[in-house]
This record gives C-alpha cells, sequence and structure tokens, in this order.
C-alpha cells in the first residue's frame, strides 16, 4: 500500500518518534504511521539499518527522519527529541519500542546480561518518556505507546530479568499517566505474546510455534495505530495481544 492511498486514518500534520525502530516491531510501526500521513522519526542505535528504514517510507512517499541513539543513554535520547522538534516542529506520539532478552536461569546469567535487560527494557523507556514529556506538557497533547511484553502480565522461567523489566515497565506508565493525564496527554503499553521477529533467535529463546502462524510485526503497528487514533477522550492503558496459536494458559 502506497502512502498516498492510505490518508483516511488522519495522521496528517503529526509527528511521530519510533526507538528500536531499525527491524520489527519498531520498524513496522514507522512505516505505518507514515502510511497514515505523520512524519516519523526512526531512531535506534545501528544507523545504517535506521537510514534503511527511514529511505524506504520517503521512497513510498512519506517524511522521515533518521536518527541513531541508545535509549540507555539519556542525552542521546534528549538529543533524539530536540532533533524531531527542529527537524518536524513537535512530537505527537513517542513509540518506545527498543528491547533486549536473554533466555537463561538467573544462576547462569551473567551481571552484564542482567544489566543489558534491565537498561534497555526500563531505563530506556523511562528515559523516552523523560525526554519527551516536558514538551507534550507544554502542548497539552501526546500519545507514549511502550512495546510491553506478554511477560508484562505473566512470568516465565528463564527470564528473570525481562519479565520483572517488563513487568516494571506497565506499573511505571500507569503511575505516569496520572501525572500527566490533567495535559491531556496518554499512555498504552501493548503486551504481546509470541511475534515473528528475531527477538526469539537474539535472545535464544525456541518457540515452538511456526512463525507465519505467530503475531507479525504489522500487527503491533496496527495496534498502536488504533491506540493514537481514538477519540481523545479515550485512554488504552494496555492491551494483551496473543497469536491463537498461543495458548493463554
Amino acid at each position: 500500500m502506497s502512502i498516498a492511498a492510505d490518508r483516511q486514518n488522519h495522521l496528517d500534520g503529526q509527528v511521530t518518534v519510533v526507538t528500536g525502530a531499525s527491524s520489527g516491531i519498531g520498524a513496522a510501526v514507522a512505516r505505518r504511521f507514515a502510511a497514515a500521513g505523520s512524519r516519523v522519526v526512526v531512531s535506534a542505535r545501528r544507523e545504517a539499518r535506521v537510514r534503511e528504514v527511514a529511505g524506504q517510507i520517503e521512497a513510498a512517499g512519506g517524511r522521515a527522519l533518521a536518527f541513531p541513539a541508545d535509549v540507555t543513554d539519556y542525552a542521546q535520547l534528549e538529543n533524539l527529541v530536540a532533533a524531531a522538534r527542529r527537524e518536524f516542529g513537535q512530537i505527537d506520539h513517542f513509540v518506545n519500542n527498543a528491547g533486549h532478552a536473554v533466555a537463561k536461569p538467573l544462576v547462569d546469567s551473567s551481571i552484564e546480561e542482567l544489566d543489558a535487560q534491565i537498561d534497555a527494557n526500563l531505563r530506556g523507556v523511562v528515559y523516552g518518556c523523560r525526554a519527551v514529556l516536558p514538551h507534550m506538557i507544554q502542548r497539552h497533547k501526546g500519545h507514549i505507546v511502550t512495546i510491553g511484553s506478554i511477560c508484562s502480565v505473566n512470568h516465565y522461567p528463564n527470564y528473570g530479568a525481562y519479565v520483572a523489566a517488563k513487568h516494571a515497565v506497565l506499573g511505571f506508565s500507569r503511575s505516569v499517566y496520572e501525572e500527566v493525564r490533567p495535559f491531556g496527554i496518554r499512555m498504552s503499553v501493548l503486551c504481546p505474546a509470541a511475534v515473528n521477529t528475531a527477538w526469539s533467535d537474539l535472545a535464544g529463546a525456541e518457540l515452538p510455534w511456526p512463525r507465519h502462524e505467530r503475531l507479525q510485526p504489522e500487527d503491533l503497528a496496527e495496534m498502536a495505530l488504533f491506540c493514537v487514533t481514538l477519540p481523545a477522550r479515550v485512554q488504552v492503558e494496555s492491551l494483551v495481544v496473543w497469536p491463537v496459536c498461543e495458548p493463554t494458559v
């Protein structure tokens, strides 16, 4: 679908920043929001991939800015927010997507592996919200969408640090929402189960479901778009999303 053909979602004139957007869910969100009319800032650590995704968006007729950043470095997130405002003047949506997991028992995990999961999955979200919220508060407008996990609501062996971080993300978002609700700002957490991305390979996880039967990154992009295009009076606190192939008990 070309970008010009999908303007009915009315994100024209709006601006979206997506972290972890070099592949998977983040790249899908960036492309989908651009297709709905938003100008998009594509961010992740991998500069070449960030530029590739931004190029795809522009080749399809959209507007995108590639801005490499590491979400565990607050100064880089401040620079990301400043670059988005400098390029496009505002930020309407901020999508916290960057994350990292290692599938190991706690006693077999190195301190570096534990720190990396807490940093990417929790610290990165806290930093992202802290960096963008002053701008949204000033405008009395904005929506932060965080990609959580089924691990935000369930617990699984061999994922202790990841589960801890993803649980914390949901509690953090609920708490901060009450702080910013008076300013017309919304915060939503998407909690997907098995998704067809490189996540399982990088984490060392063995998922039994065929890739084509898992949730697809585009499914999560549609959920994110659903959240931000609801009437301003509607707040989606969290959405748990399962593929039909995966049992929920």
